[in-house]
């Protein structure tokens, strides 16, 4: 089974034992929405890769951090499309959870995802009892307070955010526990991991704030221009998007430098220049360049080329 089928096996697992001939029907209905059909899924792509460099030696525990990391980010976005928040009427271009069900069952889909998340990893948790509480303090850091992604959106509520702080506890936090916790999930060390996920988190918000200025709302599958309409501190913004493409191709390469030795390391190297090109497609780049000058290459060919025989 290939890693996204895995993934999605996964959550519709999980969705399945929160869904019951007593469980409130569009409740159900909203959570479900809310997962899917979902988007690249590369948090928990990520969990399962370094699960499987480490050995992958409890593949139901590598599945239930990887669905817990996944469940959690769904419910952040249920939650920041609300109308306190971004009031947003379409996400992975379909209508929001509010948008179809009403603000009140959005914010409780969003909270049972969240409990759904940490009830994946008790259950598997069971069989592995010496693992479970590194698992939990890793995805409950990258989650709650004081710098998981609950302390990134506070901090889009405070009068002034530092640039780096805000990336970091809003994208990056949950990048470093998905790779921590795939190593986690197997018994080994997580701190050769953690710079990947630091990196990689600090990357796809650069992206994220490039594209939100470069890209329509239908490129984007949700709201354009939400950054300055929110007055939300933006790496576009503080670097101009010649500056921000530039600090992104660097984040991707030290990503890239950072994956420890291991049997996976072409195959986690062909992920991360994979997810770049997603964020960031040379066509992006080239409208970037036409309209600010200065050419933008962010990787060479040859490393974006699929490694044959690649198994994460």
């Amino acid at each position: 089974m290939d890693t996204m089928s895995r993934i999605q096996q996964a959550l519709h697992q999980q969705l399945d034992t929160a869904h019951s001939a007593s469980a409130p029907p569009r409740l159900m209905a909203a959570m479900r929405h809310a997962v899917f059909p979902g988007g690249a899924r590369i948090r928990p792509q990520l969990c399962l890769a370094v699960a499987h460099a480490c050995g992958d030696n409890a593949p139901a525990l590598s599945d239930a951090a990887a669905v817990a990391i996944e469940l959690l980010h769904c419910a952040s976005l249920v939650h920041d499309d609300m109308p306190c928040f971004d009031d947003a009427d379409t996400r992975r271009g379909q209508p929001t959870v509010h948008a179809v069900y009403g603000e009140p069952l959005a914010l409780l889909s969003g909270d049972g995802l969240i409990v759904l998340a940490f009830q994946s990893l008790a259950r598997a948790g069971a069989r592995h009892p010496e693992r479970l509480a590194g698992l939990l303090d890793t995805i409950c850091t990258g989650t709650g307070a004081p710098d998981g992604i609950v302390a990134g959106q506070a901090w889009e509520c405070e009068t002034h955010a530092s640039l780096s702080r805000y990336q970091r506890a809003k994208t990056g936090a949950l990048f470093v526990a998905s790779t921590c916790a795939g190593a986690q999930a197997t018994g080994a060390d997580p701190q050769g991991w953690r710079a990947l996920g630091e990196y990689l988190g600090e990357a796809y918000q650069v992206a994220d704030d490039i594209r939100d200025v470069m890209l329509n709302s239908t490129e984007l599958g949700k709201p354009a221009g939400q950054d300055a309409q929110h007055q939300r501190p933006s790496a576009a913004a503080d670097l101009g998007l010649l500056g921000a493409v530039d600090h992104f191709r660097g984040l991707m390469q030290h990503a890239v430098d950072s994956i420890p030795d291991c049997p996976s390391r072409n195959a986690l190297r062909h992920l991360v220049w994979q997810e770049s090109e997603r964020l960031m497609p040379q066509s992006t780049c080239d409208r970037i360049q036409q309209s600010h000058g200065g050419a933008v290459r962010l990787t060479p060919a040859s490393v974006r080329a699929p490694v044959r025989g690649a198994v994460v």
